[in-house]
C-alpha cells in the first residue's frame, strides 16, 4: 500500500518548476510535476492500494490548541490554488483514491490508513518528507522521502539513525526542539542533539519530565521546568491523530482502471503534449490515415485555378502535399502548370510558416506567391505569449486533435485547411482580422524577399578587427593575472568567485543559487573598489563580440550568393516586434567602439553601390505623445525640439538654450525610461544618484506631463480589467500576471502594460512602411531593395543613381505612413557601409 502527502507534493512541484502556463495564462507548474511524480510512484511502486491525501484548510484541532500553529507560512499562492482543483482531477482520472477530511491534515489521515493497514497485515510505504511522519514507522510501515538525491527510505534503524530513538519516540524528540516549518516553538538551548540525548538518558519524554531533578545540567534542568506546558502543548501538536473516522474501507483504495479518455482531455486542457505522448492514446486516427492522390498537370492546374486558393505543406523537402476543393494531392513533380499556380498571386495560398515554404521552394527554382493565410501568424496574433506555435500544438489546442509528429506532408495539409477556418473565426471574433490580413500576411513576403537578399560582408574588416581583439585579449589576460596575483579559469565562476571574494576580499554584491554572483551588474558596482572587476568587463565584452559576431559572421557567407542572409522571425515577441537569427543582426551593438567597428563591415556590395539608412526619430516618444495626449509632449514634437531638452526644461524651469550636456542625459533617461515603467530604484542605479532623487526628478515629470501619468494608471487598470492591452492597429498582448498577488510579478506586468501599446504601435508602424516601400520599389522597377531591418531602422542597398529617387519614396512612405497627433521624422543617411555613413537632407 502506498500513502502519498498529496498536500506536500502539491507544494514541491510549485517551486520546482517555474514560469510553465497555457497558452491562455492558467499556471500549470505545480500539476505538471504532481503529474510526474504520481506516475513515478505508479510506475516503480505498483501498489495494490493507494491512497492520496490532501490537506483541506488550517483549521483544523490543532489549530484549535495553538492558535499561531503554522501561521508563519504565508498562505498558498493563488496560482498554486488555482491549480489544486485540477491536480485532483487527475487524481480521480488516474483512478486514485482521493481521501481529505475537514478538520484534519494529510498527515492525520496518513496515520489512520497506516495503522489500520498495518494491523490487517499490511505493507505500507508512506510518501512524504515531513519529519513529524516517522513516528509511524514500525515493522510493516516505512516512509520514503523522494526530495533528497534519489531519496531515502526510512525502517526503523534508518529513524534511530536520524533522530537517535525509535520511532515511537520521534514527537518526543520533536516536542523538545520544535519544528520550524510548522510553527511548533523548541525549548531555547534544546537543538535535535540535546533533545535525542535527553530522550534516549530518560527512556520518554515522560520519565525526563518526572525525573527532571536528575538532569546534569542545572541550565537545562532550569529550562525544562519552566516549559513544561509548551512541552507538552508542542507533544500534542507533532502526535498523528490515527483514529479519524473515514467512511470507507481500504479494500477501496485499490487503483481503478485510468481514464484514459478524461487523462487526454485533462491533458489537452492545460497543454501537456509530453504527457500526452506518454499517455501513448488518444491520438487523432483521421488525421493519422490522411490519404493523398496523384494528378496530372494539367488537370491540376485546371483544379487549382477553379479553387482560387490551395494549401501547401511546409516541408517541401522531401514532398509537396497541396490541397484543394477537399482533395489531398501528392506532388511528384512540379510541372509547368503547378509551377504558373504556385506563382500565381490571383491562386490564394494556404499554409503553415509560408515564409519557410518560399525559400525551400525557392532553392527548386519554384516561385510562391499570394502567401493569404499562416496558421503560425494567425496563432500568433491570437496569442502572442504562446510558448510555441508549431502545428501539432495549434491542432490540439484548437481543433481538440493529437497528432503523432513527425507529420507527413498529407497530414500537414489536412490540418492546415481545418485549422484555417477556426483560426480566421477567431481573429474575426478578436477584431484581429485586419491586423492579420493587411500586416502581418504582406509582411511575410517582404521578409521573404528581404532574406533572400542579403548582405554583403567585409571579411577583411572582421578579419582585422578580430586579429586586434585577440591582442587586446592577450594584454587584458596578463593585467588580470597581475591583479589576480594568480592565474586561474577567467571564464570559470566558481574561480572567479574565489579571487574577488576570498583572495581580494571584496564585498559580496548579491548571491546565486551556488555562490556569490559575478555578474556584469555585480562587477560594475565593484569596479569603483578595485580595478580587476572593470578589466574583467572588458574582457567578457570583447570575447563576446568575437565569438558572436567577429568570428562567426564570415562563416555564415552563403556559399552560391557570397552575401549573409539573416532570419526574421515574425512571431517570436510579445510584442510585435521583428526578432533576426542566424545571424542577428539587429543586436549588433553600437554603444561601444569596437562594437561599432561591426558595422563597418557590412557594406554595400554592388559595383557604384551604396547603403542607404532611414531611421525613425524617437518613435516611441512620438507613439507616447499619440497614446497620452500630453499637450506639453505634443507641443514640443510639433515646435521639433529636442525632446530631451525641451523635457530638461520644463522640469528644471528654464529655458532650453541653458540645459547641459549632463542634464538632457539625464531627462533622455527618463524620457526613455518612462515607456519601459522605469522605477525610481532603476533611474538611481542608471544615473548613480540617490534613490529620492530619481524620485524627485520622475515626480517632476509627471508634474509637466501629466497625461503621460494619466495613459499609465488608465493602460493598467485596463489590463487588470481585461487581461490584455492592444497598440493603436488592435494587436493584443495578454498579461495573466496583472492581478498577481506576488509584487514582483505583478509589478513586472504592469510595466508590460505600459511599454506594449507603445513599442508594438510603434512596431505596427514601420511594418506598415515596410509593405508600402516594398510595393513601391516593386512596381517602379528600381534596383534598389530593402536588406535589413533593425526595429525603427531599414537598410536599402542600390545603385547610386537611384538614391535621390528612393529616398524620396521612402521619406513619404515612412512619414505619412500612420497619422499621428504629432508629425513623424525620419533620419536619413548614406554611405559604403553601415558605421560610415553621411546624413542626407
Amino acid at each position: 500500500m502506498c500513502l502519498v502527502d498529496a498536500t506536500a507534493f502539491c507544494y514541491r512541484a510549485f517551486y520546482a518548476l517555474r514560469n510553465l502556463s497555457t497558452s491562455y495564462g492558467q499556471p500549470t507548474n505545480a500539476v505538471f510535476g504532481f503529474v510526474k511524480m504520481i506516475k513515478k510512484i505508479i510506475d516503480e511502486y505498483r501498489p495494490d492500494y493507494i491512497a492520496v491525501c490532501f490537506d483541506v484548510s488550517r483549521d483544523t484541532f490543532r489549530s484549535k490548541k495553538f492558535a499561531e500553529y503554522k501561521m508563519q507560512r504565508p498562505s498558498m499562492p493563488d496560482s498554486l490554488v488555482s491549480q489544486i482543483p485540477l491536480i485532483k482531477e487527475v487524481v480521480s482520472a488516474f483512478g486514485l483514491k482521493l481521501v481529505e477530511k475537514e478538520g484534519f491534515e494529510a498527515d492525520d489521515l496518513i496515520a489512520t490508513l497506516a495503522r489500520k493497514a498495518a494491523s490487517e497485515k499490511f505493507s505500507v510505504t508512506i510518501i512524504s518528507s515531513d519529519k513529524d511522519i516517522l513516528q509511524l514507522v514500525d515493522g510493516n510501515i516505512k516512509v520514503f522521502s523522494p526530495y533528497k538525491d534519489e531519496g531515502v527510505t526510512y525502517d526503523t534503524d534508518k529513524v534511530k539513525e536520524r533522530f537517535g530513538v525509535d520511532p515511537a519516540l520521534v514527537p518526543d524528540v520533536i516536542a523538545l526542539m520544535g519544528d520550524e516549518s510548522d510553527n511548533i516553538p523548541g525549548v531555547a538551548g534544546i537543538g535535535e542533539k540535546t533533545a535525542s540525548r535527553l530522550i534516549n538518558e530518560f527512556g520518554t519524554l515522560d520519565n525526563l519530565i518526572e525525573n527532571r531533578q536528575n538532569i546534569d545540567k542545572e541550565k537545562l534542568r532550569k529550562t525544562i521546568a519552566e516549559n513544561l506546558e509548551k512541552i507538552e502543548l508542542n507533544r500534542q501538536l507533532v502526535r498523528l491523530k490515527d483514529d479519524v473516522a473515514l467512511d470507507f474501507d481500504l479494500a477501496d483504495l485499490a487503483p481503478g482502471e485510468a481514464d484514459a479518455q478524461e487523462l487526454v482531455r485533462i491533458f489537452k486542457k492545460l497543454e501537456f503534449r509530453s504527457l500526452l505522448k506518454e499517455l501513448g492514446s488518444g491520438f487523432d486516427k483521421e488525421t493519422q490515415k490522411a490519404e493523398t492522390e496523384e494528378l496530372g498537370d494539367s488537370g491540376l492546374k485546371d483544379l487549382l485555378y477553379a479553387a482560387e486558393e490551395m494549401a501547401i505543406s511546409a516541408e517541401v523537402e522531401s514532398e509537396m502535399v497541396i490541397s484543394a476543393k477537399g482533395r489531398l494531392l501528392r506532388v511528384v513533380q512540379v510541372e509547368a502548370g503547378l509551377r504558373q499556380a504556385l506563382a500565381d498571386p490571383r491562386i490564394r495560398k494556404i499554409g503553415h510558416d509560408l515564409k519557410k515554404a518560399v525559400h525551400l521552394l525557392k532553392k527548386k527554382g519554384i516561385t510562391l506567391r499570394g502567401l493569404s493565410f499562416d496558421t503560425m501568424i494567425a496563432a500568433y496574433l491570437l496569442n502572442s505569449a504562446g510558448s510555441t506555435f508549431a502545428l501539432p500544438d495549434l491542432a490540439l489546442n484548437y481543433l481538440g486533435k493529437m497528432v503523432r509528429e513527425p507529420l507527413a506532408g498529407a497530414e500537414m495539409a489536412g490540418l492546415i485547411l481545418e485549422l484555417k477556418p477556426v483560426l480566421e473565426g477567431r481573429l474575426e471574433e478578436n477584431s484581429l482580422f485586419s491586423l492579420f490580413k493587411d500586416i502581418e500576411m504582406p509582411l511575410t513576403e517582404v521578409l521573404s524577399d528581404i532574406e533572400d537578399a542579403g548582405i554583403a560582408l567585409d571579411v577583411k574588416v572582421l578579419s582585422g578587427l578580430s586579429a586586434d581583439i585577440e591582442k587586446r585579449l592577450i594584454k587584458l589576460i596578463e593585467e588580470i593575472y597581475d591583479l589576480s596575483g594568480v592565474q586561474f579559469n577567467i571564464n570559470s565562476p566558481k574561480q572567479l568567485r574565489e579571487i574577488l571574494f576570498e583572495r581580494l576580499k571584496l564585498p559580496v554584491v548579491k548571491r546565486s543559487k551556488t555562490g556569490p554572483s559575478t555578474d556584469e551588474e555585480v562587477l560594475r558596482k565593484l569596479a569603483d573598489k578595485h580595478e580587476l572587476p572593470k578589466l574583467l568587463l572588458e574582457y567578457r565584452q570583447l570575447m563576446k563580440l568575437k565569438t558572436t559576431y567577429i568570428d562567426v559572421l564570415p562563416q555564415l557567407i552563403d556559399k552560391d550568393s557570397g552575401r549573409l542572409h539573416t532570419s526574421f522571425n515574425q512571431t517570436g515577441t510579445e510584442t510585435g516586434r521583428l526578432s533576426s537569427q542566424n545571424p542577428n543582426l539587429q543586436n549588433v551593438p553600437v554603444r561601444t567602439d569596437i562594437g561599432r567597428q561591426i558595422r563597418r563591415a557590412i557594406i554595400a556590395g554592388e559595383k557604384d553601390s551604396c547603403l542607404i539608412s532611414c531611421d525613425y526619430s524617437q518613435i516611441e516618444l512620438r507613439v507616447l505623445a499619440h497614446l497620452s495626449k500630453d499637450e506639453a509632449l505634443i507641443d514640443a514634437f510639433k515646435r521639433g525640439a529636442d525632446i530631451h531638452r525641451a523635457t530638461a526644461a520644463l522640469i528644471y524651469g528654464t529655458d532650453e538654450g541653458s540645459i547641459t550636456d549632463e542634464i538632457r542625459e539625464t531627462a533622455k533617461r527618463v524620457n526613455f525610461g518612462i515607456v519601459y515603467g522605469l522605477t525610481a530604484y532603476g533611474l538611481s542605479r542608471d544615473l548613480n544618484i540617490p534613490v529620492d532623487q530619481a524620485q524627485a526628478f520622475i515626480d517632476a515629470y509627471f508634474q509637466r506631463y501629466p497625461r503621460v501619468k494619466e495613459y499609465i494608471e488608465t493602460q493598467i487598470k485596463s489590463a487588470e480589467k481585461n487581461g490584455f492591452v492592444a497598440t493603436i492597429m488592435g494587436r493584443r498582448r495578454y498579461i495573466p500576471q496583472i492581478n498577481d498577488r506576488n509584487q514582483a510579478a505583478r509589478q513586472f506586468a504592469q510595466r508590460q502594460a505600459v511599454n506594449t501599446p507603445i513599442q508594438g504601435s510603434a512596431s505596427d508602424l514601420i511594418k506598415m512602411a515596410m509593405i508600402n516601400i516594398h510595393r513601391q520599389l516593386k512596381s517602379s522597377g528600381l534596383e534598389t531593395r530593402m536588406v535589413l531591418q533593425i526595429h525603427d531602422e531599414l537598410l536599402f542597398e542600390g545603385p547610386q543613381w537611384e538614391v535621390k529617387q528612393v529616398l524620396v519614396s521612402v521619406k513619404d512612405k515612412m512619414e505619412n505612413v500612420m497619422q499621428l497627433e504629432v508629425p513623424v521624422r525620419i533620419d536619413i543617411k548614406k554611405g559604403m557601409n553601415w558605421l560610415e555613413m553621411e546624413p542626407v537632407r
